[in-house]
């Protein structure tokens, strides 16, 4: 399976359905990827989703510092992940005007 750290997804199903979400790692062995908000779903807890449950939105190409980070597999705090997820989400919002 394909390395999606660092990703910006949506939720397509699920309880979190239309949520935007990061993902944190993936799970080899489920074929599943981690994801978090870091409001609802903290990094240290992750929740495991499978691919097709998600739209891919950013493959990767999101600058973001904490992004950065996950990318190069240092640890992220959730408050990195939520400004990152708003910054993504202000981007896309000016983007679309």
């Amino acid at each position: 399976m394909h390395d999606y750290t660092g990703w910006i997804a949506r939720s397509a199903a699920g309880r979190d359905k239309g949520t935007l979400l990061c993902v944190v790692g993936v799970d080899q062995g489920a074929r599943c990827l981690l994801v978090a908000d870091g409001k609802r779903r903290k990094a240290a807890h992750p929740k495991r989703k499978k691919l097709g449950h998600l739209d891919l939105v950013s493959p990767g190409t999101f600058g973001h510092q904490a992004i950065r980070k996950l990318r190069e597999g240092l640890p992220v705090s959730d408050r990195e992940l939520r400004r990152a997820l708003a910054a993504f989400r202000d981007e896309s919002d000016q983007g679309g005007n």
